[in-house]
């Protein structure tokens, strides 16, 4: 079984990406050491730039071995895109704070919900978005990307998921992505949709140059 390693500690992600790459008869782990590795920059103006940046550093800390990294948001249409790459920050970037707890999931919704307060309709249409890079020592290999379409709720409904999962409404289910059980939504993940676009270019890429892109290096000495 090939296996690829992604740079998160994110354990939402990290599940998104492992059911999806079980389904492709690919294991995916955590990159070994992760915690105790220099953070790389954020601070590209789009997904693209910040996976690529961050699936480049990392990638050299397990020479010959593909590694994975991805940057992925919330865009939503009435705030021009926001919070987008600032997603996980949106609250903290605005200086936000509530009397309800610290939870950071918590008051990204609380600051998302009032800046989106008196919008109706169409002008809540959102998506989740992610792209994917694939590196090995450095080079960049293929980069894929995935999407999900909803909607902003007023109020959250839904235990499960994380981030704005409570708020993110899909209207041909009929619930949010924190209501929908696990099976469904790593189908419909930006993640899971991200990952399994990667992994049609890297068999593609394979069949048209004739060799694989999965293929270790011939000096590779990382783990096996």
């Amino acid at each position: 079984m090939t296996t690829l390693y992604v740079a998160t500690t994110n354990p939402g992600k990290l599940r998104d990406f492992t059911v999806a790459a079980e389904a492709e008869g690919i294991a995916i782990y955590p990159l070994p050491g992760l915690k105790d590795i220099p953070a790389s920059a954020e601070d590209e103006p789009d997904f693209e730039g910040n996976a690529q940046v961050k699936a480049v550093h990392y990638s050299r800390f397990l020479p010959g071995e593909i590694v994975l990294a991805d940057d992925s948001g919330l865009e939503v249409d009435a705030l021009r895109g926001e919070p987008g790459v600032r997603s996980a920050r949106y609250a903290d970037d605005a200086g936000f704070v509530t009397d309800t707890g610290t939870n950071t999931d918590e008051r990204n919704n609380q600051y998302l919900l009032a800046r989106l307060k008196g919008v109706s309709g169409e002008g809540r249409s959102a998506r989740y978005r992610c792209v994917l890079v694939a590196v090995r020592g450095g080079e960049c290999l293929l980069t894929a990307e995935g999407t999900v379409e909803g909607e902003i709720l007023i109020v959250p409904r839904g235990a499960g998921g994380f981030g704005y999962d409570p708020l993110f409404y899909l209207p041909e289910l009929g619930q949010t992505m924190a209501e929908i059980d696990l099976a469904t939504k790593h189908w419909l993940s930006h993640r899971g949709q991200a990952l399994r676009a990667l992994m049609a270019k890297m068999r593609d890429s394979q069949r048209s140059a004739g060799t694989a892109v999965l293929q270790r290096t011939p000096s590779d000495n990382g783990p096996s």
